[in-house]
């Protein structure tokens, strides 16, 4: 985990991309991070761009419901590639699917960092982009 690296937003939704770029632009603004803000709308590209740019991210925020691949999907796709793993990405849910019971232990089984639904106001989705980066910053990792 690289803590200037690529924050990497896995959205299909057009009015949740926009809304979480305007969230991370304010948070990385008013925090002075110099994270870049990837978003990837296709999931089933995600792979390919992790190893075709060599990027080193510092996180990925991924939502659940998504076609093609879904994010448990994905998750077990990068938590099983040898050359992702090691990169010892943190790998969050930010979805609707809200307090979905079976969802969060899968979640969980899968060894995620993080399951957040997301918020309904600006300001409280704001407040938590703000906390998750927070904690990631200071968290330490293998180099």
């Amino acid at each position: 985990m690289k803590k200037n690296g690529d924050i990497i937003i896995i959205e299909d939704d057009a009015d949740d991309r926009e809304i979480l770029a305007e969230v991370f632009e304010q948070v990385l603004h008013e925090n002075n991070y110099s994270n870049r803000l990837v978003m990837l709308e296709d999931s089933a590209k995600v792979i390919d761009y992790l190893k075709e740019t060599g990027t080193e991210p510092f996180l990925m925020l991924s939502d659940i419901n998504m076609p093609k691949v879904d994010g448990f999907t994905l998750r077990g796709r990068i938590f099983n590639d040898p050359e992702l793993k090691d990169r010892c990405i943190p790998y969050i849910f930010l979805t609707t699917s809200g307090t979905n019971q079976d969802y969060i232990q899968q979640a969980y089984q899968m060894s995620v960092q993080g399951y957040f639904c997301k918020p309904v106001r600006f300001e409280d989705y704001k407040k938590l982009i703000s906390e998750i980066i927070s904690y990631w910053k200071s968290s330490k990792a293998p180099s």
